[in-house]
């Protein structure tokens, strides 16, 4: 039934990060139920929801774009690393700890995708452009945050490459491509831990790629709006949940 229970979460989130983002609140407490750790848990949902991300990333890599002074090969550079460095620290961190750190995660992701879905709004054009350095510094932070958990990435990419001048659509190809690039470096070393539980990373990674396949064809279909509210009560209830009962 567990079985069952997976592959239909993967299929949900693999909809859901299509059509509006926050699959990884829907895989971490599915395999936290599983009977995973928290820190196993995300380890494993990191690894599952991969292939969809490439997937993304791949579809729309001819509109990548580097900002200005701040090239895509420096930015994708400091993805890279940032990932590894994010991955590792999220490995050193004991599993207890991690499990108490996660209700303060997953608030913190779920603020940020309230905030990225309704309150964010895409800077003037004569705004001050962020510099090469502080646009860097920026990349390469959020990246250890996306190999450490994660939630929330997209938004904090497409609000620092919108910042350093990048167009909004420009910056979100861009943002879905460097998001692969991290999680590939944290997946590289997740593949050598024994934290992965590669059963329900498969079974969980299967209903993913259906799911992202089913939410391109309901793209054009769900309001996207309502989907976006779902997550953010989504998150508030998983919040609320691992307050009183920590993983």
């Amino acid at each position: 039934m567990i079985w069952i229970a997976l592959f239909l979460a993967g299929v949900w989130a693999g909809t859901q990060n299509a059509l509006a983002g926050g699959g990884s609140f829907v895989t971490l407490p599915m395999l936290i139920l599983s009977g995973l750790d928290a820190r196993a848990a995300n380890i494993t949902s990191t690894v599952a929801l991969f292939p969809g991300q490439v997937t993304t990333g791949l579809a729309g890599r001819k509109h990548v774009s580097g900002a200005e002074r701040l090239s895509f090969r420096a930015l994708f550079i400091l993805s890279l690393i940032g990932g590894v460095l994010g991955a590792l620290l999220l490995l050193a961190t004991p599993p207890s700890f991690f499990a108490r750190l996660v209700p303060w995660l997953v608030l913190f992701a779920t603020a940020l995708f309230a905030w990225g879905s309704f309150f964010r709004k895409a800077p003037p054009e004569d705004a001050p452009k962020l510099g090469p350095i502080p646009a860097g510094a920026m990349q390469l932070g959020i990246a250890i945050y996306g190999g450490y958990f994660g939630g929330g990435i997209g938004f904090l990419m497409l609000a620092a490459l919108t910042i350093a001048g990048l167009p909004v659509r420009t910056a979100g190809a861009t943002k879905n491509v460097l998001a692969s690039v991290m999680n590939a470096s944290a997946v590289l070393i997740f593949a050598f831990s024994k934290d992965v539980h590669w059963l329900k990373s498969a079974v969980l990674g299967t209903g993913a790629i259906g799911g992202g396949l089913l939410g391109a064809w309901l793209l054009h279909r769900v309001h996207e709006r309502w989907l976006r509210i779902g997550v953010v009560i989504l998150g508030i209830l998983l919040t609320i949940g691992l307050f009183l009962h920590p993983a």
